[in-house]
């Protein structure tokens, strides 16, 4: 059996059990056919200096979701000042514990600071490292140092894995050897997402069982296109009375949001609702006429292949991977950043009448299907890798 260390912070922690679904669901079951265990590197700030970003300054080390082993470790960071050594710090917390756990190989999803201490580290211990992009690890690197990293690991990595085509194009572009890098694209939990009904949905969640019903899940971030969204719903209010938004989640930006929906005088149709339980994502989408992700940049976003799954249709931005997963059938895309755009979308799909069977069947793509592809991925660079080293 195949021993895989896992390097990475895109994953649930006792402070964001949410995080990193989408690595979480494929672990998951990848842990059933091979010895898989998370090493979690979590950046500490003094608490002074604490990023706005940061909710939290430790883990609880003793948390661990079901079916997945993981250890979270702290490393001390500044704000942007140690930004160019985090993955160094990171690769030397976590080297120890990796070398006692002898991994045949390091999977990093995430590819600066993680990989790059997974690629440390692989050094270190003479093993292979396969890397995973995501998303705004390749199309928002944020300073030249990052950029300088994020392309010494797309060299130098036994193979890169991105999530979406349009990711693996990206990479490349950047330096990624194009023999090296493949897209394998996310999937979801057919058991969870599936189409169900409407009403007893809405039932379940206490909300008004004839509205027009729009929900967004996921981060409270401005880079999801949620102030867009509030406009959006805005200006359709007056045509759409009885249109509601759920916008669900947490996040940085939390406050802006809720500032934006109170400054439309908006509070009494957008509601902004705490994070819920994986459980519970599906139950808002079968309540769903439509299910939105107005984002300004995506690698292959899990809240998509889940709509998409409960057969509900979808507005979401022309951005990332999300065209190489939608059609016209299933929903509409539009630009980034273009609230008018949004709310004639919006408009247009709640007009038209949907098929929940045809779109559920256009997306049906499982996290087992994702975990073999990636079990196969890695026991072939496992091989050439032992091979190379043998000399043969």
């Amino acid at each position: 059996m195949l021993k895989i260390a896992v390097v990475t912070r895109y994953f649930p922690s006792s402070a964001e059990p949410w995080q990193g679904r989408s690595a979480y669901q494929t672990l998951r079951v990848l842990a059933r056919e091979a010895d898989v265990r998370v090493f979690y590197p979590n950046a500490t700030y003094p608490s002074l200096l604490k990023p706005r970003s940061r909710i939290y300054d430790t883990l609880e080390t003793t948390f661990s979701p079901p079916d997945v082993k993981a250890d979270y470790y702290n490393y001390p960071a500044l704000p942007l000042v140690s930004r160019p050594f985090n993955g160094w710090m990171a690769a030397r917390v976590l080297l120890p514990h990796i070398r006692n756990f002898v991994p045949d190989l390091i999977f990093s999803i995430f590819l600066y600071p993680d990989a790059y201490a997974a690629l440390k580290i692989g050094k270190a211990l003479s093993i292979p490292v396969v890397a995973m992009g995501i998303g705004s690890d390749i199309h928002s690197i944020g300073d030249r140092v990052s950029a300088m990293h994020t392309r010494t690991v797309l060299r130098e990595v036994d193979f890169l894995v991105t999530v979406s085509d349009d990711l693996r194009k990206k990479a490349v572009a950047l330096g990624a050897p194009p023999e090296k890098a493949r897209a394998i694209v996310n999937g979801c939990d057919l058991s969870v997402f599936h189409v169900r009904d409407r009403l007893e949905a809405r039932q379940n969640l206490s909300i008004d069982p004839y509205s027009e019903t729009v929900v967004y899940i996921g981060r409270m971030d401005v880079k999801k296109g949620l102030r867009e969204l509030v406009g959006a719903a805005t200006a359709l209010h007056t045509k759409r009375p009885n249109l509601h938004v759920h916008l669900v989640g947490e996040g940085p930006d939390k406050s802006l949001i809720e500032n934006a929906i109170q400054a439309n005088n908006a509070t009494e149709y957008i509601h902004v609702l705490p994070a819920c339980t994986f459980d519970q994502v599906a139950i808002w989408m079968a309540a769903a006429n439509l299910v939105t992700l107005p984002s300004y940049m995506e690698g292959c976003p899990n809240v998509v292949l889940e709509a998409l799954a409960c057969g509900r249709p979808v507005v979401a931005t022309h951005v990332g991977g999300i065209p190489e997963i939608m059609n016209d059938e299933c929903g509409s895309l539009v630009p980034p950043r273009d609230a008018d755009a949004l709310a004639a979308a919006v408009d247009s799909v709640l007009d038209r009448t949907w098929n929940a069977s045809a779109i559920s069947t256009h997306w049906s793509r499982s996290w087992s299907t994702v975990a073999t592809e990636l079990l196969n991925l890695f026991e072939a660079v496992a091989s050439s890798y032992k091979a190379a080293a043998d000399g043969i």
